[in-house]
Order: C-alpha cells, then structure tokens, then sequence
C-alpha cells in the first residue's frame, strides 16, 4: 500500500526530468525547474500536511476504509486525468492536488494505525511498511519512451487503482484507537521537544526531496547521461533507500531510534556535502547509493520517535502536526532549489548539454549547499530532541 504513495512520490524526477525537456508535452514547463517541482512537491507535501484532517477524521469513525478507498481513487483519478495535460497549471490540478489529497487519505490510516500494534520490534515493523520504491525510475522511463507520456500516466493511473482499492479494503481500525484528543494541547506545544521536533522535520522535509527532484536532471544535464540511464541511478537510490528503511529499523530496535535517527540525519548532510558537490559520474554514483542508505532512516523511524518521545496516547495528535509541518518543508525545499538553478534551455544534443554544462554545475553546487545546510540544520534539531527528551525523563540512558 505505502508502496503506491512513497514509491510515486520518490520518482517524480522523472517525470520533471520529461517536462523540462524540449520534448515535454506541457510547452510552459520547458526549462522551468522551479515550477514544474512545486507541482512535485504540492504533491509530496498535500500528502504530509493532510495528516491534520485525515487523522482526526479517522478518529472519528470506525470503518477508515472508507479514507482508504476514496483516497486510492482521487489518487488514481490525478494521474490519470495528468495524461491530458497540455498547460502548467493543468500539473497543479491533477498531478499535484487531486493526487496528493488522494494519496493523503490513502497514506495516514495505515501510517497512524501501525505503531500502536508494535513495541520492541517497532522500528523494524515501520521500516519494512515504509520500504516500497525500488523499481518505479526505469519501469516509467521506459513506459514514457515506448508509449509516451500520455499513456505511461493512464497505465500509472489505471495500475494505481486496480492493485489500490483491493489493498484499501483490508485496513482495519483497531479498537479503542483515536478515543483520545486529537488535538494538541498548549502545554505540550511549549515543549522544547515538541518545538525542536517540528523544526528538525521541516528541515529535514525540506531537504529530502532536492535530491529525489533533481538527481535525475544533474544526471543529464551536467553529466550527459541518457534519460534511460538517468532514470537507473534514481532507481538504484530508491532501492536502495527501500532497503536502507528496512536495516535501519532493525538497527533502531537494537541501538535506540533516536540513536539511530540522528545519524540517518548527519549522514544524510554529510553524503550531499562530501559526495554531490561538484561530482563527477563516478562520485555522483557514490553519492546515489550513500544518501540512498542514509536518508531513508529519518523517513521510517520519525512515527516511533515520536511514540517514543511523546508516548503513544499523544501519537495521533502530534503525528498530526508533525507531518502537517513536514509537507510544509515539503512545498519549501524543492522549489527554492529551483530558483537556485533558474530557468534554462535544455539541449536533447549532447552538444548542447555540454555547452551548458559548467554554469549548471555552478548553479547546481548552489544548490548543493543550500541542501546541505538544511540537513544539517535537522541533524542538529533532532540531535537536540534526544537531549531535551532525557533532560524531561529525568535519565540518561544510551540506547535510545
């Protein structure tokens, strides 16, 4: 289920990769980095941000398959009308608003209803759900080459809605979940954990999705690589983020979530920094794989840190902000890298890539910092928490 939400929203690199190219089916969306990943990340960040209504809402009914069931559907109806596309803000309306409203609905009730099943092996359980993604990259590269790009979104959207109803029947409500507030109280809003949380995840929203949104046109646009070949090496971070979601929740259970938070963080800005600033092909690959590993940490350990830190009977309730204020740091990274990079012309020759190249590299390292600076802005966030959060229990103790 989380597959269809994570895995579509990882790989709309490759799609903004097609609409900024001269052969894009949108002519507005030509060279238009900034806008066409606002559309992405209104996407990405509705289905945060809709944590603050639909988990009230799920609180307030039994059968949540009801969410589920509509939410598979707006979600497949976005990407299906998307292959009509012919103007920018065609992408706003579909791709990105009617999916991400969907895929909100869709993501929350299995996303809430989880941690409350699960205590020792938690990390492991939320790592494991959250791990779909791998094969997306070239499995739509190739369907946009051989059919266009028209029917690769009606197979996606079709796809989406035949495999997602059956999968939304099956979530259940367990008994006596949401019979708590969903709101959050004054008293903990003033706490600095709950300050230094909301801080680290639109930090870290922020900067997760630069790379998700822009590997794939470095890819071609600064290394020459094909749009295929583009479309593996974000593939070969997906999958190995999927695996990275598993491993680092077995890790978690073992040396502490926190623990192992913080370091999926600070690895994560270290990988941007070290590896993706100025990278040849060679580094570049280096880099897909280590941020692969290291960012999908973050991802599939915040609902246990936040069990862990606020305790299960606030879960609903701060879950709720929290990933409202991560769609939010959603909507900001991605786009603000896209101004970074500006408009350009975007060559199909490879001479005409070559002719660009250094400036974009230039723009490109920009960005680089400026996503390096995020991730390590929520390194210190979350590292913090861990402190606060044993200051306020009163003990200090390791595995955390």
């Amino acid at each position: 289920m989380i597959f269809h939400v994570i895995g579509i929203n990882q790989i709309f690199g490759v799609f903004q990769e097609y609409y900024t190219s001269p052969e894009s089916n949108i002519p507005d969306a030509i060279g238009q980095d900034a806008l066409v990943s606002l559309a992405g990340t209104i996407g990405a960040g509705l289905t945060w941000a809709g944590s603050i209504f639909v988990n009230p809402w799920m609180a307030r009914i039994q059968n949540v398959r009801i969410i589920t069931v509509l939410g598979a559907f707006f979600m497949s109806l976005g990407l299906f009308l998307a292959s009509f596309n012919t103007k920018l803000w065609h992408l706003y309306m579909t791709q990105s608003i009617l999916y991400g409203v969907g895929s909100s609905m869709y993501y929350f009730p299995i996303l809430s209803l989880t941690p409350i099943y699960f205590d020792a092996h938690r990390g492991f359980a939320m790592g494991l759900i959250l791990s779909g993604s791998g094969a997306g990259a070239p499995v739509i590269n190739s369907l946009i080459a051989r059919y266009g790009i028209g029917w690769a979104l009606r197979i996606l959207g079709i796809w989406n809605l035949v495999v997602g109803i059956p999968v939304a029947c099956v979530i259940r409500k367990r008994q006596g979940f949401g019979r708590g507030d969903t709101r959050v109280g004054l008293g903990l809003v003033k706490k600095g954990t709950f300050l230094y949380q909301s801080a680290g995840a639109f930090l870290q929203a922020a900067g997760n999705f630069v790379p998700m949104y822009y590997m794939t046109t470095y890819s071609t646009s600064v290394l020459g690589y094909s749009a295929s070949t583009a479309s593996l090496v974000l593939a070969l971070n997906n999958a190995v983020n999927s695996i990275s979601r598993v491993s680092m929740g077995v890790l978690a259970d073992r040396v502490g979530r926190q623990n192992t938070t913080i370091a999926s963080v600070m690895l994560s800005a270290l990988s941007v920094l070290a590896l993706w600033y100025d990278a040849p092909r060679a580094r570049f690959l280096a880099f897909s794989v280590f941020y692969g590993a290291y960012a999908g940490g973050y991802n599939a350990l915040l609902p246990t840190t936040i069990t862990d830190v606020f305790g299960v009977q606030n879960y609903a309730a701060v879950n709720s902000v929290i990933y409202f204020i991560r769609g939010i740091g959603t909507l900001f990274g991605a786009p603000v890298a896209g101004i970074i990079l500006g408009s350009h012309s975007r060559s199909a020759s490879v001479a005409g890539i070559l002719g660009s190249s250094m400036d974009l590299r230039r723009r490109y390292n920009e960005v680089v910092l400026f996503d390096g600076i995020l991730l390590v802005g929520a390194t210190f966030c979350v590292g913090y928490v861990r402190w606060l959060d044993a200051r306020d229990k009163g003990r200090w103790v390791w595995r955390a």
